[in-house]
């Protein structure tokens, strides 16, 4: 779980609710059922139109992905690439046949089968890499999802705005409290789709591309092993150019983790 998700929004909501209450206003004045109802009502709606059906009902499995960090442990990749490459300059790229049962990483085990049957590396490399750019297709169908709906929401906040705009001008003369109800629709409604948009949505759409570009980068790592490997590069070569993907700090101690082994 990242912890970090959860604790920004719970952060945002406990500042907000703080400034509400310093500002001598009561909470209650914030809680307005037509401005909720307009805002997260309105703009999924409008996504259920924008979208696939399915898409909207598995809106939940995106967040799922938002909120649970995960640990790819890339020195850990890279470990198992360079005792992958140690074995076939030994036995052969024949003799890892044996390993890619042990692999846990389905991608990893599918490029170790490519090296195992001889394919080319030009078709090894355009085969992964093409896998990579369908997985980050699929990456990019969720982040457009809540890109959308973070620009649609404060649409709907000025959508409430114009509703409570158009009430109060209709009782111009008339009811007096009926102006001030349609006056705080119109400006909390606007409130709502701010902070629905920018607390929630869009931040959300911001970690799922941390979350494709970390994905990525293990791919990327696991792509370039596989081919070096099949090329035949001598293992602490291939090292090098695989801690190349990760900061400077982690590659010292990836480096003293590896010398400490041997």
């Amino acid at each position: 779980m990242d912890l970090g998700t959860l604790g920004g929004v719970g952060l945002g909501g406990a500042l907000l609710l703080m400034a509400i209450m310093l500002s001598g206003t009561g909470v209650a004045t914030f809680i307005e059922p037509i401005s909720f109802l307009v805002v997260i009502g309105g703009s999924l709606s409008a996504m259920m139109v924008a979208n696939p059906l399915s898409r909207v009902l598995g809106a939940m499995k995106f967040i799922n992905i938002a909120l649970n960090e995960p640990s790819y442990q890339e020195e850990k990749y890279i470990q198992q690439l360079v005792t992958f490459s140690e074995k076939a300059r030994r036995e052969g790229l024949l003799a890892l046949e044996d390993d890619i049962s042990e692999v846990d990483e389905e991608f990893m085990q599918r490029g170790i089968q490519l090296v195992v049957d001889g394919n080319d590396p030009d078709i090894i490399r355009s085969i992964m890499y093409n896998e990579l750019n369908k997985i980050q297709e699929r990456h990019e169908i969720g982040i457009s999802f809540f890109d959308t709906w973070g620009k649609i929401a404060p649409a709907f906040g000025m959508i409430g705005t114009l509703i409570g705009l158009i009430g109060m001008l209709k009782n111009l003369g008339g009811d007096q409290s009926a102006i001030g109800i349609n006056m705080a629709v119109a400006l909390i409604t606007t409130l709502y789709g701010a902070v629905f948009a920018n607390l929630v949505l869009i931040p959300i759409k911001t970690k799922l591309e941390d979350r494709d570009k970390s994905e990525a980068l293990v791919k990327e790592i696991v792509v370039e092993g596989i081919l070096s490997i099949q090329s035949g590069d001598n293992p602490r070569i291939l090292e090098e150019k695989l801690l190349a993907f990760l900061p400077p700090d982690r590659r010292e101690a990836a480096r003293m983790e590896s010398g400490a082994r041997e």
